[in-house]
């Protein structure tokens, strides 16, 4: 049996750290599915269409990645694309405590759900995407947390937003 996960996230935008996350999920399972999440009431800086387009770009040499967007619950996309298991990045002690939270609701709702909860290489710890918006947001260059397109993109959303 192919072994399929589901990494969820809104991935706004997609950093370092969730590559380190994305490659490392593509060695241990046979096909990664990276579920960008519309996730409309955070306020995105990015489109859901941008947030695609960006990852597919930066996943390009991951044969067994693939990128699709959703906005309907997790639990009915995992259903769709007939996954059982789920791959959570945590960086911090409350990063698993609400994950252990989320990881008991889902399997409450999907009781043949594994969820794996996987650290980040040591030098992405510390990177999130809010941190990336707000540096961003502040004119500052965020290029060292994330791939140069996705660098661009940012930098064309600063301009934009002048």
């Amino acid at each position: 049996m192919r072994q399929k996960v589901v990494f969820p996230g809104t991935f706004d935008p997609l950093t370092c750290g969730h590559l380190d996350l994305i490659n490392r999920a593509a060695t241990l399972f046979d096909e990664v599915i990276l579920a960008v999440a519309a996730s409309p009431g955070k306020r995105p800086l990015f489109s859901l269409e941008e947030r695609i387009a960006l990852a597919q770009e930066v996943c390009q040499s991951l044969p067994n990645v693939s990128i699709t967007g959703f906005s309907n619950l997790l639990i009915n996309f995992m259903k769709e694309q007939q996954a059982t298991i789920l791959l959570r990045g945590i960086r911090t002690g409350s990063d698993f405590e609400y994950e252990s939270q989320l990881a008991a609701m889902y399997r409450r709702m999907m009781p043949e759900m594994e969820i794996v909860f996987l650290p980040p290489a040591e030098q992405y710890a510390f990177v999130s995407s809010t941190l990336v918006r707000e540096i961003a947001l502040h004119g500052g260059d965020a290029g060292q947390f994330v791939t140069p397109n996705v660098a661009d993109a940012i930098k064309k959303k600063q301009l934009a937003h002048r």
